[in-house]
């Protein structure tokens, strides 16, 4: 089992032991001890609907931690009531392991749609101190275009849909690999985005 597909197997153990309030599972060893950024996303089955997503932008922490924390704070994502065990099998566990961000560079945000990747790219703006980010696999899910996934992701950090236009807007991309339960507690595989 590779490091992405142990991340989600150890997500999952931590979502278990968060929502029941068990032992924390030992945590694997083996890649897990390099600074990663991560997000670790569930969904409901099989609707797909999002059920909490939280994670580390940037390789604060070594990855085994960084799943850990992201995964218990998961079950308690604001936007959701807090996850209940009796959710437990009717969710699946995804963790995007991230590349570090890299600040876009442009004279004119018009041409800001034409650098963006959708599939390949995560994004991350920035406008006085409100933040918001959107995972790669994101605009993908929902068929937007680049100039739509800026909008959304303006709309993320709580600022008008144009924002990413304004003048001293700071947007940051990064990639991501998907790993992904394919049922609640089945078999996990790296996603296409």
């Amino acid at each position: 089992m590779g490091v992405g597909e142990s991340a989600v197997a150890f997500a999952r153990l931590c979502i278990e032991s968060e929502v029941r309030g068990t032992a924390a599972p030992a945590m694997p060893t083996e890649g897990f001890g390099d600074p990663r950024g991560v997000f670790v996303t569930i969904n409901e089955f099989p609707s797909e609907d999002l059920r909490g997503c939280i994670g580390y932008p940037y390789p604060v922490m070594p990855l085994g931690d960084a799943v850990d924390s992201s995964a218990r704070s998961a079950c308690h994502d604001p936007r959701f009531p807090d996850l209940s065990p009796g959710e437990l099998d009717k969710v699946v566990v995804e963790v995007t392991v991230l590349t570090v961000p890299d600040e876009m560079e442009y004279d004119d945000p018009r041409s800001l749609p034409g650098m963006v990747h959708i599939g390949e790219d995560g994004l991350i703006i920035e406008f006085k101190g409100r933040r918001g980010l959107l995972l790669p696999q994101v605009p993908v899910e929902w068929g937007w275009d680049a100039e739509t996934f800026l909008r959304h992701l303006s709309m993320k950090a709580g600022l008008p849909p144009d924002a990413w236009t304004w003048e001293g807007t700071r947007i940051w991309r990064f990639g991501g690999e998907v790993f992904s339960e394919t049922s609640p507690c089945g078999e996990i595989v790296k996603r296409e985005i």
